[in-house]
This record gives structure tokens, sequence and C-alpha cells, in this order.
């Protein structure tokens, strides 16, 4: 897999024997910070000798891979919350971050709404709206009501980097300020085309995106929809 350079990047394979996960590094002030594919919407961040697992799910290949010290949860589908997947990713000191409706199943976890801010070790963590605006399982429904679920924009020394979850383009997404580094879902019904998905991004311009939570979604057709924006669009293999 050929890796393409903004910020400080390393393309990882894993350990001989282990599983191939890609895998880039990002500079930031406060230190390197390493990201690791997992599947679908999961994903592993690495800064400062602590591990968060974004949700975490038991479709992922977690063999060989470091428990967590935090686990972010966006929302309460299963892709997204497992709690036997959560329970064998757990320590004694493991934090878990999430909305309040995941707080009825993870019921330990600290609860963050829309629109309010934590602190994490190192880490700065926003919730971010996330939700469906016209997209749902039959009339006057919505596949994500608006305060359900959160995406989170993560801070770590001055970089951002924004996991959306699930969702469509909407107004939270599209006016945020000065993301590094974007995590951005485009599958059908539950959440954008990747046209729709290009749009968005083009919106609020981040240095680097990754369409993620894709299944058969065109990434491709994604990347063509941004040519000429001077985003780095970085397309890997989550389903690996």
């Amino acid at each position: 897999m050929r890796c393409l350079g903004l910020l400080s990047l390393a393309c990882a394979l894993g350990a001989v024997g282990q599983p191939q996960r890609p895998a880039d590094t990002f500079s930031s002030s406060a230190g390197p910070v390493k990201i690791t594919v997992i599947r679908h919407a999961s994903l592993m961040i690495e800064a400062g000798g602590k591990v968060i697992h974004v949700d975490p799910w038991s479709q992922g290949n977690y063999e060989g891979l470091p428990k967590a010290d935090l686990i972010l949860i966006t929302d309460i589908h299963g892709d997204h919350l497992d709690p036997k997947t959560i329970a064998q990713l757990r320590q004694p000191s493991t934090a878990v971050i999430a909305p309040e409706a995941v707080a009825k199943t993870v019921v330990d976890a600290k609860v963050i709404h829309n629109g309010e801010h934590t602190e994490w070790g190192d880490w700065k963590i926003e919730a971010i709206p996330m939700y469906n605006l016209k997209r749902g399982p039959s009339a006057g429904q919505l596949y994500h009501e608006k305060g359900r679920g959160n995406g989170y924009v993560l801070t770590y020394g001055a970089t951002r980097f924004y996991i959306a979850g699930d969702t469509e383009g909407v107004t939270e997404m599209r006016t945020l300020k000065a993301i590094d580094v974007a995590f951005i879902p485009m599958n059908l019904p539950y959440t954008m085309t990747p046209e729709e998905a290009a749009d968005a991004v083009r919106a609020f311009h981040p240095k680097v995106v990754y369409p993620y939570h894709y299944r058969n979604a065109d990434t491709q057709a994604f990347a063509k929809a941004l040519d000429g924006s001077g985003i780095d669009v970085r397309l890997r293999n989550w389903y690996y």
C-alpha cells in the first residue's frame, strides 16, 4: 500500500503472524499520534503511551492489539456498541466516554452530550452532533435522531481529529474549523452517498480525510468528487 505524506506519516503493517492493518502516524505538538484501521467504524488511536479504541466491534480482529485506556462510543447500534468487545478490551483502569443512550448499556460510562467538552489525559474531547437529515426506515422516522449519538473532535497538542460517526452532512459538520484529520461515513441507506459526503467535506475542508463506515460504497467516487480541493484523501481497506 502506497502512503502519501501530509504531516508526518508512517504506513505500518502488523507483525509477522498478525493481521495486516493499515496504520498512519501523524505529528502533533504533543508528540506522534498513530491511528490503526480495525474494521468498518472501529479504529485504534495511540499517543503518549495511551490507547484509545473507538467503537470496538466483534467483526474486527483485535488479535495482538493492546487493551484500551479509553473507549469512545458514538451510538447504540450494534456496529458501534458491542458489549462483548468492550469487555474484551477493558482493563480495571479503562475509561469509557459515550452519549447518554449508550450509558443505558455501559452503565459506568462517562456521559457527554452534543456540544459538550471534556478532557482525558492530554486529550480534549468535544461531542459533535451526528444525525440523519432525511433518511430513515419509514416516513417520519430517522435512522439516527439528533441528540442520541456523538461524533467526536479529539485534540492532541494542536492537532484535531474528527470522527463523524453515523451522520449525514449536517450543519454541525459543515461548520467545523481547523480539522486536521477526518473520518467520514458514506453508506446507504444509513448515512450519505460518496458525493454527499464529499460535498460536506469540502465545506469544512480538513487537511486529510478518510472514508470509513462505507461497506460497498464507491470510495473512488468520493475521492474523485474531491479532486482539486487540496484535501488529502486517503483510501484504506476497512474490510480486509
